[in-house]
């Protein structure tokens, strides 16, 4: 059988160690590999010998890398197992690894939801349902998502929709109160806010106008249009702003009033 003729700690990696069968380079390994295998000078190492140590090697590599992914921030057991898919690595020993990474606390799904939830309701503007959409998609179980969706109760959803409303409202004044409504829906939905607090946002958000403020603003759009449309015969000019008018969210009535007043001039 071979034997270990020398042991060299790698110049690069100070934990990981060259090692030498018969005087000759066979296989480096891990500092823990090393000790664990207990390997030495002048011992003899078989063919299962070699094998069982490079499948612990692998191990400890894979591990090291998984901490390493693991420093920068909290991750899902699912999100490991798609870096070492993408790493390459087997997945006997992606299952190895899992495993000592739960049993060294490094992964927590339940931890890592409830994380999750505190920093995305502190820090964005996400709605419950698009939390709970991306914790889905991370891989955490249903029961741990719902557990760490407490912490994001409806009344601070609906702050959070509400001064979402406010400040588009207050961006968005040139807009119909129709279209404002339509928007608002829009960018709740995007933001994944609950139907529910979507609707008790929106209702408690000054979309009216009063009705000078609506003529104010639709004489805006008309003046727009009607550069663009001052030269087509009469009947299509009429057409043409109505429709356009329509689409930004105008009653056909006080469209009509403004028409009037482009008539009279």
């Amino acid at each position: 059988m071979p034997i270990i003729t020398k042991i060299a700690v790698q110049q690069k990696k100070s934990d990981r160690y060259n090692i030498f069968l018969d005087e000759k380079y066979a296989f480096s390994v891990d500092e823990d590999v090393l000790i664990k295998h207990q390997l030495k000078k002048g011992m003899e190492l078989d063919e299962f010998s070699i094998a069982e140590i490079g499948y612990q090697d692998e191990i400890r590599k894979a591990y090291n890398m998984s901490i390493q992914y693991l420093s920068t921030k909290m991750r899902s057991e699912k999100e490991v197992r798609q870096f070492l898919i993408k790493k390459e690595i087997d997945e006997v020993i992606i299952q190895e690894v899992i495993h000592k990474l739960f049993e060294f606390r490094f992964l927590n799904d339940k931890e890592y939801a409830l994380a999750f939830v505190r920093t995305q309701k502190n820090t964005t503007d996400k709605g419950i349902e698009m939390v709970r959409a991306e914790l889905k998609e991370k891989g955490v179980p249903e029961p741990f998502i719902e557990e760490a969706l407490l912490e994001y109760p409806e009344e601070d959803e609906f702050k959070k929709a509400f001064n979402l409303c406010e400040k588009f409202v207050a961006k968005n004044s040139r807009d119909s109160a129709k279209i404002v409504k339509q928007k608002l829906e829009q960018l709740l939905m995007r933001k994944g806010f609950s139907f529910s607090t979507m609707k008790a946002a929106i209702a408690e958000t000054e979309v009216e106008k009063t009705e000078d403020e609506e003529l104010d603003v639709l004489r805006a759009h008309a003046e727009k249009a009607h550069r663009k449309f001052s030269k087509l015969p009469h009947f299509e000019y009429e057409q043409k702003m109505k429709q356009t008018l329509y689409r930004k969210g105008f009653s056909l009535e006080i469209i009509d009033r403004v028409l009037e007043e482009y008539r009279e001039i």
